[in-house]
């Protein structure tokens, strides 16, 4: 047990999050359309975890049946020491952040923030102990008569996210909650909630299609794939060791250049080297320089060695190549990732 901290008189129970072979498929027999491919990872408590992927690689769904609003096809869920497979989404003790808000416009900040507490008959004095705790953690203590309208962007998300906060649940699941504001405030979102996270401690499911969210946000990361769970890692592993040739080209901006037919690859296998650890050196690969772009005080070259691209990152202290120039580029060699051509997977 531990201290609430948005009541302290109260205490609550955090919870693990386990998916064991989780499978989802519409329709039934043979022509069942299968979507989620047996997904099984062991979340611990107090843990905030990031599922990333591109747009229709089921990380959505999988959030979705976590949270009860999408049935099983098969496998286990389980909230604490809960199975949760048969029970409604009240019955899970779980709160949703959603991408669109879903705040009633009719209705104050405080009253958006406190009315899942009235439904379930919270006595009003806690319902403003809790309500004025979570405004204070996400500074929304001067908008609570304020109208959803009368918000930007970004103090709408806060208010949606204080809504799931006065909940006190066992698991917080976000549901892309930032596509929808510009970048900067993006940036800023992402502080709020690493922020809470680490005054909360309250285990969080977080999905996203944008990598730098993934990273930045999670202390571990579920990369899915059409569906498959490719690789489950701290972000440092991830990026470090992708366990895949999707997720080396998926984690990362500009992704890890992939070549199969560089000198020195053999067949079967593909040579994966980050841009950044790409330099000019006159033992290298002869590359025909195509395109330069200049990111403030770094450039990226992009190149080919024969019929397949190369990305190389370089500062402001290089000598930049122009289009058109043939240079010659050299990888560093503890930097290397070999994948097998035919899988996919890691090879070393």
């Amino acid at each position: 047990m531990r201290s609430n901290l948005l009541c302290p008189q109260l205490t609550k129970t955090m919870a693990a999050l386990s998916l064991r072979n989780v499978i989802k498929r519409y329709g039934h027999g043979p022509k069942a359309n299968q979507v989620i491919h047996g997904v099984s990872a062991e979340i611990a408590d107090h843990e905030f975890i990031v599922i990333v992927g591109p747009s229709g690689c089921g990380k959505s769904t999988l959030l979705r049946m976590v949270a009860g609003l999408e049935e099983i096809s098969a496998g286990e869920i389980s909230i604490g020491k809960r199975v949760v497979n048969n029970l409604e989404p009240s019955e899970r003790d779980i709160a949703m952040v959603f991408q669109n808000y879903a705040l009633y416009p009719h209705m104050s900040v405080f009253k958006n923030m406190a009315y899942g507490l009235k439904i379930a008959k919270v006595p009003v004095p806690e319902i403003k102990v809790r309500v004025d705790k979570a405004a204070k953690i996400l500074e929304l203590g001067h908008l609570l008569e304020r109208k959803p309208r009368e918000l930007s962007g970004g103090q709408r998300q806060r208010v949606a996210m204080g809504r799931a906060i006065v909940r006190q649940p066992q698991v917080f699941l976000f549901d892309e909650p930032l596509s929808n504001l510009d970048a900067k405030l993006r940036a800023q979102t992402r502080i709020e909630i690493q922020k809470l996270h680490r005054e909360l401690g309250i285990t969080s499911l977080f999905v996203t299609h944008d990598q730098v969210e993934a990273m930045t946000l999670a202390q571990r990361i579920i990369v899915m794939n059409a569906g498959v769970m490719d690789q489950f890692a701290t972000p440092e592993e991830v990026y470090n060791r992708p366990a895949t040739t999707f997720v080396a080209s998926f984690i990362g901006s500009p992704p890890m250049n992939l070549l199969q037919h560089a000198p020195g690859v053999r067949p079967g296998q593909i040579l994966g080297i980050r841009p950044e650890h790409l330099t000019l050196d006159e033992s290298g690969w002869s590359v025909q320089v195509e395109s330069v772009e200049l990111l403030g005080a770094e450039r990226l070259v992009y190149g080919r060695i024969g019929d397949e691209q190369i990305i190389m990152r370089t500062d402001e202290s290089d000598h930049p190549p122009v289009a058109g120039d043939t240079v010659r580029i050299a990888a560093r060699e503890d930097k290397l990732h070999w994948f097998d051509a035919g899988s996919g997977k890691r090879a070393d």
